[in-house]
């Protein structure tokens, strides 16, 4: 059985948490959310990169045998260097899903809603480099959801009408498909689709990154016990008992059945 830690800003990586106790429910977790400092997206790149480092060494330190770096925006700006630096361990990133978006889209033309800072990034515009020219990508900083949604209120009418301002310009474009290029968007998929419909195709890669995590697992030494559910540790330098909430509330999998424990981590304010 592993030991898995799972970083985020906050509670987006709940959407990868979710993902991995659905695919691989027997083995431990620790969810790590900064959400003393959440949103990432708006802030300096080399800030986000210390910060990124800093929470993952932490989680290496309690013996975590991989790490989801479950933030776009952390995944874009730091995790070369936390792959430098944690090179005994599997560090799995996140990054929006533009490649299958392309091959999905039937007008081809994509909608990606992201953080200003993962828009930015060298890694986002490198992988972008290396699509179809064919294909036309309409980039969308999502500025102000991620703190509607660290306040559980995703489906609220502010949220949405923050969102349709956002969606505006893709909508415009004639895009068929969009990107959710941040761990927290898919948690607004009914706001979505509520302001879309259901003929626009959601992309989100939470499902290819708990992959990911299965194959690097798969490949070290020693097996997984099958017997029970595994434990989950959520761990936040703001508020353990809201993390704790938001994630009964958000995640679908069945908690119940994982041996649950929470802690506020007061060195990381």
């Amino acid at each position: 059985m592993a030991l898995i830690g799972v970083f985020d800003s906050g509670v987006g990586g709940l959407s990868i948490l979710d993902e991995a106790l659905r695919q691989l429910p027997k083995h431990d977790y620790i969810y790590l959310a900064d959400s003393a400092n959440a949103p990432y997206g708006e802030k300096s790149s080399e800030w986000i990169a210390s910060r990124s480092m800093e929470l993952c060494q932490y989680l290496a330190k309690q013996g975590c045998d991989a790490i989801m770096v479950a933030c776009n925006t952390a995944t874009a700006e730091a995790i070369a260097h936390i792959r430098a630096k944690l090179s005994s361990i599997p560090i799995i990133g996140v990054e929006p899903g533009i490649k299958p978006a392309a091959m999905q889209s039937a007008n081809s033309i994509v909608g990606v809603l992201a953080t200003e800072a993962t828009l930015k990034s060298e890694k986002f515009n490198a992988l972008l480099a290396t699509l179809p020219s064919n294909c036309l990508f309409i980039k969308q900083a999502g500025a102000g959801l991620v703190p509607l949604i660290e306040a559980g209120r995703a489906n609220s009418e502010e949220t949405l009408e923050l969102l349709a301002q956002h969606l505006a310009p893709i909508q415009e474009a004639g895009a068929d498909t969009i990107v959710l290029g941040c761990t927290h968007y898919p948690f607004l998929r009914k706001a979505i689709r509520k302001l879309l419909g259901d003929s626009i195709n959601l992309i989100d890669t939470s499902d290819a990154v708990v992959r990911q995590l299965k194959r690097k697992l798969e490949s070290q030494e020693g097996g997984v016990e099958k017997s029970s559910h595994g434990s989950v540790k959520f761990i936040s330098s703001k508020n353990a008992e809201n993390l704790l909430k938001m994630a009964q509330e958000l995640i679908q999998s069945d908690l119940s059945k994982h041996r649950i424990d929470s802690a506020l981590v007061s060195a990381f304010h």
